[in-house]
């Protein structure tokens, strides 16, 4: 009798405690809301509701932050002292120095300015206009942001009139501005710039005739003494070499008697960059026209990829070392480098570079891996997560209130006060709150957690393989191998079930509504809605069927299809090599930087997964293969990236 009274008891209490805090939640959530509209009266009466004292930073810097335009530089201050322990305090500072600049208040912006962590470009541009507001000399930085092309933000006008106006920037700097702009097709900045000329030189229409036909402009005749018909003449050059280098260089060589010639090495420069992307042979000739001074580590680093493509292992060499000590210190060309001393008989100096490669947990470090071969690679060390480690992270309050915020579903706000809590953890620290994250099914957090650990490492906390049951049975179902789906998925969304791209791609895999409705058709299911994405089943089953039609229109080569599964079949096969290469030569030259990345990413995902999974080939320069100019049928539909009556 007495056990089943307090069994009810226990029943009671836990319904007593579930009650009140989803009468917490709710308070919490309408004081939010109370906040967002601007009504203090309704956020103080909502948040005497809230009892738990995890939540009441939030609470505090909600009243707060509605109340700056009357806040002292002292009550801020105070504030932010006495909530140091959230990232709350970080933004109540960047709040309070918007405040200060919306007062004018210079001086004490100038002192508050130095406390922020990395500030944004708005916020440096208002640090700019503090220093001249209060008598100091032009800021070199934002001269030499001018000179970058960049758009520059409303907050900069202030600054960039006056250094107009006190002639400290000209008509030269205006010019290079819009030339620098231009250079990478941003019109809106170039147009800006001549808004500090007496003269607007020409029209957003000329700019956009000429985007929309730079071959036609190039076919008219100009006077190019004139400083603005040879810059159009310079951009329309720069427009046609994005579409067809071939055309661009064809006009250029009969243009460019008569200029300068920098600037004949320099638009030389622009269309062997393009070509390399469009990887056309006579890149290679065309950069030795060019100046290695003017193009910068991203043109090098092109020359070094038409140089990988034509097997040119000298030339690989050369432009890796022509870039800047940052640009060469970068693993790609750390890699890169050691293999052309490798061809070119220098094992010495290459494995010198490989071994320290060879510690990374990245796609080049699997790639150096590889190369010095199990016994002269650099361990690892696998650390096994104790209840403790976690125990001890679980007692953390910033821990806490970011669990408490990810269950009410402000996954923002969690996020930034998990990092928040865990920016400074060792690394033991970090590998029990990535288990902690696990555990409550907050499974991105887990693995980005893991990942940022520096000398220990947990692969299966990094590599998390959720609903393994569904997706095995689908990849034996499309015979695929079942690591390099985990790879794959782990790139897509971390495991969200219900995340959703800037472009509408959902669910774990990320297929795109058009995409799932081709695949909803094909499989014959009636009344499925893009909704159905959201739950793993359905984006399991579908990604996976379009990720073995792809393969299957792609010579089954998995590192085509991946490539595909980011940019569409047909740009793969485009990207495709006109000899043989090893797939990390064609992974390496792909044009498009994203989807570079992406592939990169997800082999190397996938070599950890096939570790995992204890498959016996783990090799990521095996997994790659080579890359062949054979080529499937693939017609048609280049407009939406398909191939075939792929979508």
């Amino acid at each position: 009798m007495k056990t089943g009274i307090q069994f009810w008891l226990g029943c009671i209490l836990l319904l007593g405690s579930w009650l009140a805090q989803a009468s917490d939640d709710s308070a919490f959530l309408a004081a939010r809301e109370a906040y967002r509209a601007g009504n203090l009266a309704a956020l103080d009466h909502d948040a005497a509701r809230v009892h738990s004292d995890l939540l009441r930073p939030y609470l505090d810097y909600w009243r707060i932050n509605l109340s700056l335009s009357t806040a002292t530089n002292q009550d801020i201050q105070s504030w932010i002292a006495a909530h140091d322990d959230t990232p709350l305090s970080a933004h109540l500072q960047i709040d309070w120095l918007h405040e200060l600049a919306r007062r004018n208040d210079w001086q004490d912006f100038l002192q508050q300015y130095p406390h922020v962590n990395q500030p944004d470009g708005d916020l440096q541009c208002l640090d700019w206009q503090a220093t001249l507001a209060t008598g100091g000399s032009p800021p070199q930085a934002a001269i030499r942001f001018w000179h970058s092309g960049a758009l520059v933000p409303a907050s900069c006008y202030p600054v960039y009139h006056q250094l107009f106006a006190s002639q400290q920037l000209g008509t030269q700097d205006a010019w290079l501005h819009a030339r620098n702009a231009l250079a990478v097709n941003s019109q809106a900045a170039a147009l800006e710039a001549f808004g500090w000329l007496p003269d607007q030189p020409f029209t957003s229409r000329t700019l956009e005739s000429i985007a929309s036909n730079p071959a036609g402009w190039l076919a008219q005749p100009h006077d190019l003494q004139q400083v603005a018909e040879r810059e159009l003449t310079r951009y329309a050059i720069y427009r046609l070499a994005w579409h067809d280098a071939h055309a661009a260089a064809d006009s250029w060589t009969r243009l460019q008697s008569g200029w300068e010639e920098q600037d004949r090495r320099r638009i030389w420069g622009e269309i062997a960059i393009q070509a390399a992307r469009q990887h056309l042979p006579e890149a290679r000739q065309w950069f030795s026209l060019t100046d290695p001074k003017q193009l910068g580590d991203d043109g090098l680093a092109w020359q070094a990829r038409a140089a990988l493509l034509a097997g040119d292992w000298s030339a690989v060499r050369q432009a890796v070392l022509a870039m800047s000590d940052s640009g060469r210190q970068q693993p790609a060309w750390q890699y890169w480098l050691a293999r052309s001393q490798l061809a070119l008989g220098h094992p010495r100096a290459a494995n010198l570079l490989l071994l320290p490669l060879s510690s990374r947990n990245d796609f080049y470090g699997l790639l150096a891996q590889d190369q010095l071969g199990a016994v002269a690679s650099a361990p690892t060390i696998s650390y096994t997560v104790s209840g403790d480690d976690v125990a001890g992270v679980q007692q953390l309050p910033g821990i806490q209130r970011a669990l408490m915020l990810y269950d009410l579903d402000l996954r923002l706000n969690a996020l930034r006060e998990w990092k928040w809590a865990t920016r400074q953890m060792n690394d033991r620290q970090l590998l029990a709150a990535a288990e902690l994250a696990r555990q409550h099914r907050w499974l991105d957090c887990a693995i980005n957690t893991a990942d940022r650990s520096h000398d220990l490492h947990n692969y299966e906390l990094s590599f998390l393989a959720p609903y393994r049951d569904i997706a095995n049975e689908y990849a034996q179902s499309y015979q695929l191998d079942e690591a390099w789906v985990y790879g794959l998925i782990r790139q897509e969304s971390r495991f969200v079930s219900h995340a959703r791209s800037g472009v509408g791609a959902s669910g774990l895999m990320q297929v795109m509504p058009k995409t799932a409705q081709w695949i909803a058709r094909r499989l014959g299911l009636r009344h499925f809605h893009t909704q159905h994405l959201n739950e793993p089943q359905t984006s399991l089953k579908f990604g996976m069927y379009y990720l073995k039609t792809v393969l299957a229109r792609l010579d089954n080569s998995s590192l085509l299809a991946t490539a595909a599964y980011n940019a569409g079949p047909n740009r793969a096969l485009r990207w495709r090599p006109a000899s043989s290469v090893e797939g990390a030569i064609y992974a390496e030259t792909i044009p498009f930087s994203e989807t570079r990345d992406y592939v990169k990413k997800v082999f190397a995902n996938t070599v950890f997964y096939a570790r995992n999974f204890n498959q016996p080939d783990t090799s990521l320069t095996s997994l790659l293969g080579k890359v062949t100019p054979t080529a499937s049928a693939c017609p048609g539909n280049s407009s939406s990236g398909g191939c075939g009556n792929l979508p």
